[in-house]
């Protein structure tokens, strides 16, 4: 790959050929590299920083740690590092990203109807019902419209070019969130058709089978993914299984102008094995999502002007079925429908405007099949709407020959169907050189109760409308940073942050909560941390990652919020053979959801552990460019580590396949 890049802009991915706009612009997943940004933005008297390319192995772990325009961090995961760490959904992509962790239950698919498949970004996303986490593919969002809270079986990775973890609320981005992660899918430049497949089986019988293709043809460019992963499970009742299929095609109608249309569908399965401490269940209970999303985009590029305007509608199911007792089957239909505009403009030298809408509509219906004489139950919940108008501003200035001094500011404005309208501000300034940038940024983050607060009132009535008397979750955010880049060969990214929630929004009966029962905007807690992370070129050949992440809640009670994690990982070649190894460490934490009901706490927890994996591959030239044989050892120091208490995960397996790469002309 060609690092040059020490900061990024966040522009918008246009479908136009490689002659009218650059290559980056297009493949950093909506950014263009701090070189292409300086040189774009200076007038011919403004110095210009140049950063020297430099072609070495493909970064492992993660691709980059980003700092945009706006002076907000990233870190971006791109198709090397999901090959590398043998990744086949959303949770194997995150697990080893600084500041990210995960819970799950089986080594395939994410129980989604309790603990056992979900992401946490810096101690956020772990309050249930809902989340303060949103993850989206192409800048729509896709998640479980009735809970409020991202399902990770919905969000295939194979099609996928980069995913982003935005680790702070970031405004000028996207907005009902605190963090979120976005997927990229692939993109074609070149004339061409790129066919690319991966099998391969193992352990429990697991099976995975990944294909895309991915081509161009001249004013058309289309792609086509598929997915299939199986699994029957370290242990009784830990199968699950994962199909989809994805599709984009777009048509270039000038120089200028393109237009477009993409689908996605999922389907998927995932069993709970059940607290191992206790008597297993006759009948384990089942996790079953599905899901559809189509859109059509239109978008232009004119040098200083660029825009995206994007149409969708999803639909899909969440199913939690054979629960235990009486409960029987948990059926939840959803749907969402909205409009996403974004246009960028230029208007003079070292300026960039951003503006747009977001208009996202979310309804649904959740019906219960209980165990007789238990009552059946269907709930048709509200349709709630959301509107957020944006504005941001960002300015270069050169202040030295050798400096860019870059201040920015904006804010997004949130109208709600039901609750009070907020506006999320922020601000950032960053100094940037050659070899070093300073960054510093504030953001505020508005996070809106979903569908789920209607659906809880329905189910206890005592609480009746008192969900109507709720306003929108808040998080402050200040953030300071800098990266530098000694030499060529070495990335050093170090952040310092502290987030503010307040307004988290509970609900309960006395005397835990003043009478009468209800739902209230109480909760408050601070995180404060630290991010350390090194990239350093060994060689020409080998590369290492290493990243420190520390937390610190202000609560003893926050899960999912490791006091210390570690990540490391190094690749690189042993004569044709090709070594990637990756270690993740993290301390002890809350294992459980933080419940919204203050009667319930949580007290359980799981220990530290220690996780290696590693990749072989050989390369084969009758496979294609990049084709290979490969073997894929998880967890090789057969660590006993779990997610939950009860749960226990694998010890040591692995799997064995082959990657086909065919590049049609």
């Amino acid at each position: 790959m060609t690092i040059i890049a020490a900061t990024t802009s966040p522009l918008l991915a246009t479908e136009l050929p490689p002659t009218t706009t650059p290559r980056s612009t297009i493949e950093e997943g909506n950014t263009a590299t701090s070189e292409s940004v300086i040189k774009s933005k200076q007038s011919p008297t403004t110095p210009s920083i140049h950063l020297a390319p430099m072609e070495i192995t493909a970064n492992p772990i993660i691709d980059q740690i980003q700092v945009d325009p706006f002076s907000a961090t990233s870190a971006v995961v791109k198709a090397d590092q999901l090959r590398d760490q043998n990744a086949f959904d959303l949770a194997t992509a995150l697990r080893r990203t600084p500041g990210v962790q995960i819970s799950r239950y089986n080594p395939v698919g994410g129980f989604g109807g309790d603990q056992g498949g979900a992401v946490y970004i810096r101690g956020m996303g772990a309050g249930r019902p809902g989340s303060e986490i949103m993850t989206y593919v192409d800048g729509i969002p896709i998640f479980m419209g009735v809970w409020n809270h991202p399902l990770l079986d919905l969000l295939p990775v194979n099609g996928m070019q980069s995913i982003t973890v935005y680790k702070s609320p970031q405004p000028h981005i996207n907005g009902n969130n605190f963090a979120s992660i976005n997927l990229e899918t692939k993109q074609a430049y070149q004339e061409g058709t790129l066919i690319n497949a991966r099998v391969s089986g193992g352990y429990f019988g697991t099976f995975i089978e990944q294909a895309d293709l991915v081509g161009r043809s001249g004013n058309i460019s289309y792609m086509l993914a598929q997915g299939h992963a199986q699994s029957n499970g370290h242990r009784r009742n830990a199968d699950g299984e994962l199909n989809n299929v994805m599709g984009r095609v777009s048509m270039q109608l000038d120089p200028h102008w393109s237009i477009g249309t993409g689908f996605i569908f999922v389907d998927n399965k995932a069993l709970d094995p059940g607290d191992n401490r206790l008597p297993s269940v006759a009948v384990a209970p089942k996790y079953e999502t599905q899901s559809g999303m189509s859109y059509a985009f239109v978008s232009h590029n004119h040098d200083r002007w660029q825009g995206d305007l994007r149409v969708y509608h999803n639909r899909g199911e969440g199913n939690w079925l054979r629960q235990g007792g009486i409960e029987g089957n948990h059926f939840n239909n959803f749907q969402t429908t909205g409009v996403r505009w974004k246009e960028v403009f230029s208007p003079w030298q070292g300026g960039t405007i951003t503006a747009g809408l977001d208009s996202d509509r979310v309804s649904g219906d959740s019906r219960f099949n209980r165990i007789a004489p238990a009552p059946q139950d269907k709930v048709n919940l509200p349709t709630f709407r959301v509107t957020s108008p944006y504005f941001s501003l960002s300015q270069q200035y050169a202040v030295h020959e050798d400096w860019l001094l870059v201040p920015s500011f904006g804010v997004r404005v949130y109208n709600h169907s039901e609750f009070a309208t907020k506006t999320a501000p922020h601000f950032g300034l960053s100094l940037i050189s050659e070899h070093i940038t300073l960054f510093s940024n504030v953001s505020r983050g508005i996070h809106y109760p979903g569908l789920e607060a209607p659906l809880l009132a329905h189910l206890m009535p005592p609480l009746r409308d008192t969900w109507k008397q709720l306003s929108a979750e808040e998080l402050s955010h200040a953030e300071v940073g800098i990266k530098l880049t000694p030499f060529n060969t070495t990335q050093i990214d170090v952040s310092l942050f502290i987030d503010h929630v307040k307004n988290r929004y509970i609900f309960g009966f006395p005397p835990n909560i003043p009478p009468p029962p209800q739902f209230l905007n109480l909760g408050a807690y601070t995180v404060r941390g630290a991010e350390f992370s090194l990239r350093q070129d060994i060689t020409r050949n080998w590369s290492l990652f290493g990243s420190l992440t520390l937390l610190d809640p202000s609560i003893d009670n926050l899960p999912y919020a490791p006091s210390r994690a570690v990540t490391a990982g190094i690749n690189g070649q042993v004569g044709p053979l090709r070594l990637t190894v990756d270690t993740q460490y993290q301390s002890s934490v809350l294992a459980l959801s933080r419940a919204r009901n203050p009667a319930f706490s949580n007290t359980e927890k799981v220990d530290s552990f220690v996780i290696m994996n590693a990749r072989v591959a050989y390369p084969l030239a009758m496979l294609g460019k990049q084709g290979e044989v490969f073997v894929a050892a998880e967890n090789l120091l057969n660590e006993h580590y779990a997610y939950r208490s009860g749960y226990p995960m694998p010890g040591r397996w692995g799997q064995i396949g082959f990657s086909v790469s065919l590049n049609l002309i």
